[in-house]
């Protein structure tokens, strides 16, 4: 398949960092012998999640926003395989494929320039081309009755989520996102800010809650375009942690009840969680663990689709403690949808 790079034992070998008396999660879990009918195997093997990364900041870029979204995979694979394997983690349940590569698209965007109009709509028709691949891929893994959870690059990859999961399951499906940003906005070319409006307009989402919106960078035209359409419900930050007008569980039990009758997706912009290292780094959000909450609350529920962790944009000297992140929002999701 173009773009994927297998996730190889080699790989794997390098990472492991194996400690007497201690078992690590990427001891058990399953990679792809070969890679030539991904949707046959998957059809055969005893896994649930099938994990995977996107390494592109294309879509962020293409919104203007600022890159570093591509080195999210191998910040997390680096700590997820390195956790302890017990009771808690399952990872017998868990396949790594690899990861999405968009090492052309990716140089090409080292020649452009955000403040030339005719540059952006260049990268725009990247994502499109990213958007194809990761639509195959997710409707493969859903196709075969797994759960895709993806990891990195840009929030644009929510379409290619949505659609592929919608043809997947053949069938539209809802989606829930916890966010900053509505990322709703006009279908203008594909980028991180429209995953969502493009998705709805397509007919492959049906149902959509935005959860923690912040007040302050939604503008007054998208509330009243919000406000107008009954598939579309959101909380914002400000009513829930600030003016205390609701609280965080009444808004998840309100969310829920607007998207979980039905397979949705699970979206988790990291740009939500205070002070962490993303496209759009916040000094006010949601904690590390509200947004572990959110997820615990959201992966238990029996018609979760796939879970999409983006927009975390590591440095180096960040890198450890977003791949903790990273790790952590994982294996509360898989402990969470195994109690079911």
């Amino acid at each position: 398949m173009e773009h994927l790079k297998p996730f190889t034992n080699s790989e794997l070998k390098s990472i492991l960092k194996k400690r007497p008396k201690e078992t690590k999660f990427g001891e058990h879990i399953l990679l792809l012998p070969n890679f030539s009918n991904i949707y046959e195997q998957l059809l055969k093997l005893d896994v649930s999640y099938v994990i995977f990364g996107i390494k592109e900041d294309v879509g962020v870029f293409a919104n203007y926003g600022n890159t570093g979204t591509s080195s999210a995979w191998d910040a997390a694979i680096n700590i997820l395989l390195n956790v302890q394997s017990n009771a808690y983690t399952h990872p017998k349940k868990v396949l790594i494929l690899g990861h999405l590569e968009f090492d052309t698209y990716q140089e090409k965007l080292k020649q452009l320039d955000q403040k030339k109009r005719k540059d952006i709509q260049k990268a725009r028709k990247k994502v499109s081309k990213i958007d194809e691949a990761v639509t195959h891929l997710v409707s493969q893994i859903v196709s075969a009755g797994k759960i895709p959870i993806i990891i990195g690059g840009g929030h644009n990859n929510a379409y290619g989520n949505i659609k592929g999961t919608s043809l997947g399951l053949k069938k539209q499906i809802n989606a829930i996102n916890f966010d900053a940003h509505h990322d709703f906005r006009a279908e203008e070319g594909r980028h991180s800010g429209n995953g969502f409006s493009y998705a709805y307009a397509e007919g492959f989402l049906k149902h959509y809650f935005i959860f923690g919106l912040h007040e302050n960078y939604t503008s007054d035209t998208i509330f009243k375009t919000l406000n107008k359409l009954r598939r579309v419900k959101y909380s914002t930050f400000e009513s829930m942690m600030i003016r205390r007008d609701t609280n965080f569980d009444t808004e998840m039990e309100i969310a829920s009840q607007h998207i979980t009758s039905k397979a949705f997706g699970l979206e988790i912009d990291c740009d939500a969680i205070q002070n962490i290292p993303s496209s759009a780094m916040t000094p006010s959000g949601f904690s590390v663990n509200k947004a572990r909450a959110f997820i615990h609350h959201f992966g238990k529920q029996q018609h979760v689709a796939y879970l999409h962790i983006c927009e975390a944009a590591p440095t180096l000297e960040t890198e450890v403690q977003v791949g903790k992140l990273i790790s952590y929002l994982i294996t509360d999701f898989i402990r969470a949808h195994e109690i079911i």
